[in-house]
């Protein structure tokens, strides 16, 4: 028996180097799409914290390591979405670092900062989340749909009703004074 721990413990070893490897190569990004979800950068780092305990605690569930990024990210996301359902209320942030407009309109920016940042916060948790993951993480549906455990039916109608509500909100901006 003697013998077993040491092999045990290099198993065990290998098993959080290879975590602490995966995990640290993708907190920037998770990071930042934590911060796309939630809006403010101090929630963003809790929430990308948070995620990374609660995925070494659930470490040995992961089955194929190449499915780290996919796995990680549903974790992050869900502690993002009770992270919004608890808030009483969403404040309007800088989003010019997450949303960069490729234009040669020099009030682009700061127009798309100031009407889709506060359309943003008019959608729901869910609507949200997938949102920032289309545009965002620029993820197809069907990986959408992997990440959150949902059917791509569901993130497709999710996105359609988001974008009807971010369009209805910029035009209503728009027409309000805010024009380009």
């Amino acid at each position: 028996m003697a013998d077993r721990r040491p092999v045990a413990g290099a198993q065990a070893d290998d098993r959080g180097a290879a975590f602490t490897r995966l995990a640290e190569g993708h907190l920037d990004a998770s990071y930042r799409l934590a911060r796309a979800i939630l809006r403010d950068p101090a929630e963003a780092q809790d929430a990308t914290h948070d995620a990374y305990v609660q995925a070494w605690r659930k470490w040995s569930t992961l089955r194929d390591e190449s499915r780290f990024e996919a796995w990680f990210d549903r974790i992050l996301v869900n502690i993002c979405r009770n992270r919004l359902q608890r808030s009483s209320r969403w404040q309007a942030k800088d989003i010019s670092e997450e949303i960069a407009v490729a234009s040669g309109d020099p009030f682009g920016q700061a127009h798309d900062r100031d009407v889709l940042g506060p359309a943003l916060l008019t959608l729901s948790a869910e609507h949200r989340i997938v949102v920032a993951l289309r545009f965002y993480r620029d993820l197809a549906i069907d990986e959408i749909a992997s990440r959150l455990d949902i059917p791509a039916g569901t993130v497709q109608s999710r996105l359609h009703y988001a974008l009807q509500r971010l369009h209805a909100a910029i035009d209503a901006a728009d027409a309000g004074g805010t024009a380009r």
